[in-house]
């Protein structure tokens, strides 16, 4: 189970302060409503551990993660940037996310494979990002954050400017990993992707 308690966080500039209290199972998805800058993406970050609380705790199973620098977390982040290698192609981009050092055994190069199946990209494999659509590239990101195969995905508006067919196909594959056992926490503005894939609501 994923435990957040009484995490709190300021930026410098400013003398708002986000307050973050919840629980997630397994196989739960939770969704994190609110408008802009009412703290979605920094609730975010702070479970990344990109940003450090002020106060509070991160547990994971009751692990305490405040302390653990990002790679070292049981989360895989996708974020609206979609922050993909430039020089890279596809399947590079992709095995990156599950070795960094591109040591890929058979099963995970099948799985790739696999995975561009199910996000309907087969056949672009050695394609460079700078040739996808944002539509695509968005897809290529999200394969790449569900190989990596942490317990918690963290995602921040993870099908904005796709069109009703790819969310649809991409809704399915988030619901068949939720149904795995992973635990979602999902940044959204689109209430069907809310109803669809949340089992709760944080509302900020």
């Amino acid at each position: 189970m994923l435990e957040v308690k009484g995490l709190t966080f300021r930026y410098p500039e400013t003398e708002t302060i986000w307050r973050f209290t919840f629980g997630v199972d397994h196989g739960e998805c939770i969704a994190i409503n609110g408008p802009s800058g009412s703290g979605k993406s920094t609730l975010l970050n702070l479970l990344a551990g990109f940003l450090t609380p002020e106060s509070g705790t991160i547990r994971w199973e009751n692990r305490l993660l405040n302390e653990l620098p990002p790679w070292e977390r049981p989360v895989t982040s996708l974020f609206q940037e979609h922050n993909l290698f430039e020089h890279l192609d596809v399947q590079t981009n992709i095995g990156l996310g599950i070795h960094p050092g591109l040591k890929l055994t058979r099963t995970q190069k099948e799985a790739i494979s696999h995975g561009l199946v199910s996000v309907g990209m087969t056949g672009f494999e050695r394609r460079m990002p700078g040739d996808l659509s944002g539509g695509q590239r968005q897809r290529v990101a999200l394969l790449r954050a569900l190989l990596r195969d942490q317990p918690i995905l963290l995602l921040d508006e993870p099908l904005t400017g796709l069109d009703a067919e790819a969310r649809t196909q991409l809704r399915a594959l988030l619901l068949r990993h939720k149904a795995a056992g992973k635990v979602l926490v999902l940044a959204s503005h689109d209430q069907e992707d809310r109803k669809i894939l949340a089992d709760k609501l944080l509302n900020l």
